[in-house]
């Protein structure tokens, strides 16, 4: 198994406001570099038997203008599609809202003899879940994805069930860290301190709650 701690580092996260087309938006952006080519890694993003390896299992129409749905997760419609460089679909955890208002972007450009991934989460956010948790709230998940897009690519996976693979200790660690490191990136962003250390909290515990 790949050191988790390291594909952590391997990441960089930022943290703005923005714009959905449903009006104002919160957005987390994460990018790093994959030893694998552009191909590769956008099959990996699109292929259901693939993203089921890595993510979780997904169905419905992956073509553009389909709507899709990952088990037990989000779910919504490609929008936008530009094989094998560019990726947008709406990203619902609900019923679906007159706008998009929760984007997911996905670009993909070689870096070296590697891919370059710039994941873009823009969404309206209510102000009692942003204030309680800041960016982990979302970040978090996003880390163990591109985690497990890592290992995928690398021809490895976590193994066992979601309960068990949520309870490994290198899990709750790598947790615990990505919290700490979107509390820093929000700082950056220029968010209080105080108001960073209760978020990076509250998504500690949401994430690994106490034994």
């Amino acid at each position: 198994m790949r050191d988790l701690m390291q594909e952590l580092t391997a990441v960089r996260r930022t943290v703005a406001d923005g714009e959905v087309p449903a009006g104002e938006a919160r957005v987390v952006t994460l990018a790093r570099t994959y030893a694998a080519d552009p191909a590769d890694v956008w099959d990996a993003l699109t292929d259901p038997a693939r993203i089921a390896r890595w993510f979780l299992p997904v169905s419905g129409d992956l073509r553009l203008g389909g709507r899709y749905q990952f088990e037990g997760n989000a779910g919504g419609v490609v929008r936008e599609c530009d094989e094998p460089r560019r990726l947008l679909v709406t990203w619902e955890m609900g019923p679906a809202g007159p706008e998009d208002s929760s984007l997911v972007e996905v670009s993909l450009t070689p870096d070296g003899d590697g891919t370059r991934l710039v994941l873009e989460h823009r969404a309206q956010v209510p102000a009692e879940m942003w204030d309680q948790f800041g960016p982990g709230a979302v970040g978090v998940g996003w880390d163990g994805a591109l985690l497990g897009l890592a290992l995928h690519l690398a021809g490895d996976q976590m193994t066992g069930s979601p309960d068990e693979i949520a309870s490994d200790p290198a899990v709750k660690e790598f947790n615990r860290e990505s919290a700490q490191l979107w509390g820093a990136a929000h700082q950056a962003a220029g968010a209080d301190p105080a108001l960073v250390a209760a978020n990076v909290g509250a998504t500690t515990q949401f994430y690994v709650p106490a034994d």
